[in-house]
């Protein structure tokens, strides 16, 4: 009978170590997992996307743009020909360094380049200066 005891009292003590080890995996730590998949959460400023531009948020893989004055649409940032991360926006078109596919600021259809889809759109909402996941 000690020893099933013993075996249930390891066994028991292995299970717990290996949950707080993947606990340990699943967060509490000191790196910025930023606002990913918070819906509510501000992404940027109004103000941080210039008109005709835009700005990569690299930790939540999206590209926010402003194709006219007021208006804010947001893509995914990652390019559907080899999933690179598109580096920027200049002169309404989202560029992707590495095979130089070109996207729509507007609506993020190919414009040029080797993608063989537009960036999929993602929902956001402004809410005075603050753009967050909508």
């Amino acid at each position: 009978m000690s020893g099933v005891a013993r075996r249930t009292v390891v066994s028991a003590a292995g299970a717990a170590g290996l949950a707080a080890a993947l606990a340990a995996c699943g967060g509490g730590g000191t790196e910025d997992k930023g606002t990913e998949g918070q819906a509510g959460a501000t992404l940027a400023r109004t103000g941080d996307i210039p008109v005709g531009g835009g700005k990569v948020i690299a930790g939540q893989g999206l590209v926010i743009t402003q194709p006219k004055a007021g208006e804010f649409k947001a893509f995914s940032s990652k390019c559907t020909h080899a999933g690179c991360a598109v580096s920027g926006v200049k002169d309404g078109v989202i560029v992707c360094p590495c095979h130089q596919s070109h996207f729509d600021a507007s609506d993020g259809s190919v414009k040029s380049g080797p993608a063989p889809s537009p960036l999929p759109p993602t929902p956001i909402q402004v809410v005075g200066d603050e753009i967050s996941l909508g």
